[in-house]
């Protein structure tokens, strides 16, 4: 398995797995890809098998401590220089998962934020999926009440280095 960022060539590859992976109302679209990758293609983390892409993570930095919705939908708000990487999405897709993919992925996210000089990482979740990323050291903040996406109650959780 390859593991590397992404790059305007995989645009139509994530907007796939996204979509098999999160309801509509959840998922992102391959316009917001386009403009994600085009602002932190470095902030994707890409797995492969031969060449098929199979899971992927991805978020932006940014100083605000907190993830809200305008951030799915604005790449623009990414800062480089950023305190906190936020994760917007833990995409596998369904003949690969409980694999151990994700995990990797989110420990390559992990490693390199703590390379980088972050703050540590922040993500939301459903509740079902709270003590899956408990192991990876992730600590529950609660209910978030600055997300909503796509209508579902979001917990943030953080891992601060």
């Amino acid at each position: 398995m390859e593991i590397r960022t992404a790059a305007m060539k995989d645009l139509d590859a994530v907007a796939a797995v996204e979509a098999e992976c999160f309801p509509a109302a959840e998922a992102a679209t391959r316009e917001e890809f386009k403009d994600r990758i085009r602002h932190y293609g470095n902030h994707f983390w890409l797995m492969f098998d031969g060449d098929r892409l199979i899971a992927f993570v991805d978020g932006f930095v940014t100083n605000e401590p907190d993830l809200r919705d305008e951030m799915y939908e604005n790449a623009g708000m990414h800062d480089e220089s950023g305190a906190w990487q936020m994760i917007f999405g833990v995409n596998t897709l369904p003949a690969y998962r409980n694999h151990g993919y994700a995990g990797q992925l989110l420990q390559r996210a992990v490693e390199d934020a703590r390379k980088q000089g972050r703050k540590g990482l922040i993500l939301t979740c459903k509740g079902r999926l709270v003590p899956y990323y408990a192991k990876f050291g992730f600590v529950s903040e609660g209910v978030s009440e600055k997300s909503v996406h796509g209508g579902v109650i979001w917990n943030q959780m953080r891992l601060t280095f």
